[in-house]
């Protein structure tokens, strides 16, 4: 049963799991720059809408994990009185 109720766990994190989004590719080359500048344009505003989107994922799991930490931390407590 614990395992169980582990494994649910463990599909629900990585379920929440925040993910970076890939660092957009910038040529070395001028030329290739202004020959794809509108695809760039594209994958730069892109990332950026993404990055704000993944600050936010990691602002909600923090908020999540210090929620959890103070149940565990309450759980214990009562062990330890139960263990008395």
């Amino acid at each position: 049963m614990l395992a169980l109720v582990a494994m649910f766990r463990l599909i629900g994190q990585i379920a929440n799991a925040c993910t970076a989004p890939e660092r957009p590719f910038l040529p070395e080359r001028p030329e290739d720059i202004r020959e794809y500048t509108d695809l760039l344009r594209s994958d730069f505003e892109g990332y950026i809408a993404n990055i704000q989107e993944y600050f936010r994922c990691l602002d909600a799991e923090r908020q999540r994990a210090f929620h959890e930490a103070q149940e565990v931390s309450r759980d214990y407590g009562r062990l330890v009185e139960l263990l008395k």
